[in-house]
């Protein structure tokens, strides 16, 4: 069989323009335009261009972007500040700290340091444990744009036997949790499980997020499982060239698996488009309007 291909370009383009509906709305009813607020500290080439990105696709979904370019010599003190400024801006509904920042800056005690109902990205210790037991919070937003990708293959995931391949705070244990949600029977696999292989055979869906390049092989995946390809590596291509891949055996899964993301193409539009979703909930919730 060959599996179907998630196209996330698509998903990501259609979740985007529901946000921008939504924000139009926000604004009629309520006068106020939904902002986010992005801060990137020093010159990383990769960070500034996922900064353009967000801030073009910010502005095309009806919301004012503002953006906070700080050298990398910033202190910490001065980057805290900011975002104490920004945590009482009311214009300001969401707030998010490119990560990563220089070494002399704390990145744990940046990211406490956003108002929790401004923490768009979902890292906040309140959202973490707001999201454990099932209260209304703000979700991170890649694992948030990987159960969208799944539920675009079967709306109903309840009762499907998940593995989640990777334990991060970031990717692995949020969207094991929302998988819960979901009503699937979850587990996290990781470094240390024993036999991981048959582990991941056992699954109707498979979300990889451990960061090692087509580690997933054909013979792990159950016929017809869909696959959530987390993962983005960049490897020797021949010469001066690399290439982006995932952490799954893209080619050889697809001959086996239902549905399949790209890599890339999959999960990555996803994160950008969740954030401007964030940012909406964001917004409606500081004006008193269901999320």
């Amino acid at each position: 069989m060959t599996a179907s291909i998630i196209d996330g370009k698509a998903i990501a383009e259609r979740l985007r323009a529901l946000v921008a509906d939504e924000s139009a709305k926000l604004v009629a009813t309520t006068g106020h335009q939904p902002g986010l607020a992005v801060i990137l500290v020093g010159e990383d080439p990769a960070s500034q261009v996922y900064v353009r990105n967000k801030h073009k696709q910010t502005v095309e979904a009806g919301m004012a972007s503002f953006e906070h370019k700080l050298p990398a010599s910033t202190s910490e003190a001065d980057l805290l500040r900011l975002i104490d400024d920004l945590n009482r801006r009311d214009d300001v509904d969401g707030i998010l700290v490119q990560l990563p920042l220089p070494g002399h800056i704390d990145a744990e005690k940046v990211l406490r340091a956003i108002d929790p109902n401004k923490d768009v990205d979902g890292f906040h210790p309140v959202n973490v444990g707001r999201l454990s037991i099932g209260e209304p919070c703000l979700v991170p937003c890649t694992p948030q744009g990987s159960i969208i990708l799944a539920k675009s293959v079967r709306a109903d995931l309840s009762g499907l036997e998940a593995v989640v391949i990777g334990r991060s705070n970031i990717v692995g244990k949020p969207v094991a949790q929302l998988l819960l949600r979901e009503n699937c029977t979850v587990t996290v696999a990781h470094s240390r499980t024993r036999d991981l292989a048959a582990v991941v055979r056992r699954a109707d869906l498979v979300i990889a997020a451990v960061g090692r390049p087509e580690m997933i092989r054909r013979d792990w995946i159950k016929p017809g499982a869909i696959v959530i390809d987390v993962g983005i590596n960049r490897v020797d291509a021949g010469g001066s060239k690399t290439r982006l891949v995932g952490d799954v055996a893209y080619a050889e899964c697809a001959e086996v698996a239902g549905a399949i993301t790209p890599v890339p193409g999959g999960v990555g539009p996803m994160t950008i488009a969740c954030l401007l979703k964030n940012t909406l909930e964001a917004a409606r919730r500081r004006r008193g309007q269901p999320a």
